[in-house]
């Protein structure tokens, strides 16, 4: 769930002109002739960065498992993989994508500001008080994977992506991002996937039951650990 809140944050910037979709040597390490050069930020949004990276949570040596559990800086560890597709050709779920994100969110707002500014820039904004994003070892916020909030606080966030970005009158993402973010992944299997947004429920959570078939086809998710879910239907408001 908490790299949907990531989409929020880096719409935030891209919305203000600080970042770019089609931004592409993103990292120092990505710079030309290095292949990863022509990844964009838009790949890493969609999850079709083309870096190889195991999602494997029952694999103890998957890719996964060993940033969450054993690298000091999880972005520098996801950023150092190698590619395994030509960027942009191939959609693969990725927790180390969303790190990398982070890494690039705290490169544009700087260290000065970064470990305060999500809570000025979003949460304080919805009222989100109890919302926590946990940092690496590094200082770098863990956006895959690390973020704690009540129920509340969670339906407040929806209420900003049910309401095309605006909270008490005030505009805080754009429609334009919203639009974005919930528009489908041509390379994800059956228009799963948006930008850091799931747009249908995955089977291994009970995507393919009866149940999930009756939900409204507007519908997008926050899918979070052991099927923790954040579903905004904006047919049903």
């Amino acid at each position: 769930m908490a790299k949907s809140v990531l989409s929020a944050l880096i719409g935030l910037l891209v919305d203000d002109g600080r970042l770019r979709l089609e931004s592409t040597e993103l990292l120092p390490e990505w710079r030309s002739p290095d292949p990863r050069c022509a990844i964009t930020l838009e790949h890493l949004l969609r999850m079709r960065s083309g870096l190889r990276f195991s999602e494997a949570y029952a694999n103890p040596w998957s890719d996964v498992l060993h940033m969450l559990y054993d690298c000091d800086d999880m972005a520098a560890f996801a950023a150092s993989r190698p590619l395994d597709a030509r960027p942009g050709t191939r959609w693969s779920y990725a927790s180390g994508t969303t790190n990398i994100l982070s890494a690039l969110m705290r490169r544009t707002v700087g260290d000065a500001e970064y470990h305060e500014w999500p809570r000025r820039a979003l949460f304080d904004r919805l009222g989100m008080s109890s919302a926590i994003l946990e940092p690496d070892a590094s200082g770098t916020f863990v956006c895959s994977s690390y973020m704690l909030a009540t129920a509340r606080d969670w339906a407040r966030y929806g209420q900003l992506w049910l309401d095309e970005g605006r909270c008490g009158g005030t505009s805080i993402l754009s429609r334009d991002w919203v639009r974005f973010s919930t528009t489908p992944t041509p390379e994800a299997p059956e228009g799963r996937y948006g930008a850091h947004w799931w747009l249908r429920l995955n089977p291994e959570i009970g995507g393919d039951t009866p149940e999930a078939g009756a939900v409204a086809e507007d519908a997008f998710f926050a899918v979070g650990h052991e099927g923790q879910t954040l579903t905004v239907i904006p047919s049903r408001r």
